[in-house]
């Protein structure tokens, strides 16, 4: 009995080909690079900071606390919020990075910054603490300062800039004035 075989013809090669492509440069299955962005977190006065997949990275940051008066350098500007941070969990050499904002008694922001913890000061019980100025419009309107969770220290490019190595979730956009957090 004669069995038949199939020759592979021209546009089946090239087929073929194109299915293997991906595989073949360590690409995922997908030929498109994709862009998301991460869910913005609720913001309070101590939050566990977390990645853009949602997951904690076993680093709190909290407000230790906030008072309003005016800036060294610039008294003759009048008060502003000046604040004091702890990271708890964050590495020695580097940190999450996370948006602080001033906000009033409904939750909206008066003013935003983004503070992280490489760039604050190692304490001998192993957290990490800081202080920053916020200028806000109406100081007077401050009711708290808060944190949003999100990390934003590892943003990737986004495709339009990278379109081989970039795309995938992208942190929140920064918290601005304005804001209900």
């Amino acid at each position: 009995m004669f069995t038949a075989r199939l020759r592979p013809t021209a546009p089946m090669v090239l087929a073929s080909l194109a299915l293997s492509l991906p595989a073949l440069s360590g690409c995922s299955s997908s030929w498109f690079c994709h862009d998301t962005t991460a869910e913005r977190g609720e913001a309070g006065r101590k939050v566990q900071v977390v990645d853009t997949g949602g997951q904690p990275l076993g680093v709190t940051v909290e407000a230790v606390g906030w008072r309003l008066k005016p800036h060294p350098q610039v008294p003759a500007e009048g008060d502003k919020v000046h604040f004091d941070y702890r990271f708890d969990g964050a590495d020695e050499s580097r940190g999450p990075t996370v948006d602080a904002c001033a906000v009033d008694k409904d939750r909206v922001a008066l003013r935003c910054t983004t503070v992280g913890a490489a760039g604050a000061w190692p304490e001998p019980d192993g957290t990490r603490t800081g202080d920053d100025w916020l200028d806000v419009d109406h100081p007077g309107q401050v009711a708290a300062v808060l944190f949003l969770p999100n990390d934003q220290s590892h943003d990737r490019p986004p495709c339009a800039a990278d379109p081989k190595d970039g795309g995938g979730t992208h942190p929140p956009e920064s918290a601005s004035t304005g804001d209900r957090l």
